[in-house]
């Protein structure tokens, strides 16, 4: 699989609201120049920063100097890059909630049990984020880690999510998000994604089998909170040439579920 399809920030961004009272346009603008560095991205010049960001050169160099005098920016000669200051505003989310805490030694147990990757991830607009990876063996073509997106619609732990939405919130976010074929077995059809969605809110999880990328079987439960919602989605993946989806269903689905379940009744408990 391409490694631009997948395991980066989303290239597709809804408009950004008005300047006004409840807006400050500037700090926008800051987080842009963040977002703008990624894997492929690594290292920025000030002119590389405005035309990613649609920012002036001017612009983007007070942004970059304020970033780097906070320590989030360094810069050596015409390069700017991320410093590892940058992880503190990531880690601020993921200590803020106590699930990531109580999910990891329970997600420890089920890669032992299972000799499978395990992630967990939640729902961000048309993406699912990783939170959480405990991983065996590298099944796919890309790296991903905490903070990698993927894109929700042909992923176990995104179509575990996106059931839980509403029609028309649904219906909205693939009418500004419509899915792309990654594979031959890629659903893209609306109509046809829907109806999978549906079965995968009716029976409580979701296993998605090469519509991501060739060779990669993944098997999904979500993470529900004490009114029920679910929050978050876990997941064990593998290569269907070691570990058949039928394989998947037989042996991996009730060690999932019960997993997911456990995390679940002590996020409760935590509430």
């Amino acid at each position: 699989m391409d490694s631009s399809l997948a395991a980066t920030p989303s290239t597709v961004d809804t408009p950004p609201p008005r300047p006004g009272d409840t807006y400050v346009q500037s700090f926008a603008r800051g987080l842009a120049v963040i977002r703008s560095f990624s894997a492929r991205a690594p290292q920025q010049t000030l002119s590389e920063v405005a035309q990613r960001t649609g920012l002036t050169r001017a612009g983007a160099r007070r942004i970059l100097l304020t970033l780097e005098g906070l320590g989030y920016v360094q810069s050596q000669g015409r390069q700017f890059t991320l410093t590892p200051k940058i992880l503190d505003l990531g880690f601020a989310y993921l200590s803020s909630l106590p699930l990531w805490n109580l999910a990891e030694p329970v997600m420890e147990r089920l890669v032992e049990e299972v000799k499978e990757s395990c992630s967990a991830a939640v729902l961000d607009g048309p993406d699912v984020v990783y939170v959480l990876r405990i991983p065996t063996h590298k099944i796919m073509s890309i790296n991903l880690g905490i903070g990698s997106r993927l894109p929700a619609y042909c992923t176990s732990m995104g179509r575990t999510l996106l059931a839980e939405l509403g029609e028309a919130e649904l219906d909205r976010l693939l009418r500004e998000h419509p899915p792309l074929r990654r594979t031959e077995r890629t659903i893209t059809d609306l109509a046809q994604l829907k109806s999978e969605l549906a079965n995968v809110r009716q029976q409580g999880w979701c296993l998605v089998n090469q519509e991501l990328e060739e060779g990669l079987v993944s098997l999904s439960a979500p993470i529900r909170d004490r009114a029920g919602r679910a929050i978050a989605a876990m997941n064990i993946s593998g290569q269907v040439n070691r570990t058949s989806p039928a394989f998947m269903l037989e042996h991996f689905l009730p060690k999932l579920r019960a997993a997911a379940a456990e995390i679940s009744q002590m996020l409760q408990r935590k509430s």
